[in-house]
């Protein structure tokens, strides 16, 4: 497996804990012993689902333009 793919595959995984942790935070928020923190967290972690993915796409781009399979 080439680092490309070893660093995809990590991106990957990050983004699908960092979704986790968002679903977490808004269901914690949704109990009857929820914060504004909980939700302030959640937003937080979605901002981290969005920023990796914006990252992930300009890699992948960038790892093709240079020629690296």
């Amino acid at each position: 497996m080439s680092l490309r793919a070893i660093h995809i595959v990590f991106i990957a995984a990050s983004i699908l804990l960092a979704a986790f942790t968002t679903f977490w935070g808004v269901a914690m928020f949704m109990t009857e012993r929820g914060s504004v923190g909980h939700l302030a967290f959640a937003g937080g972690s979605l901002c981290a689902v969005v920023g990796m993915a914006l990252y992930a796409v300009k890699f992948v781009r960038k790892t093709r333009e240079i020629g690296m399979h």
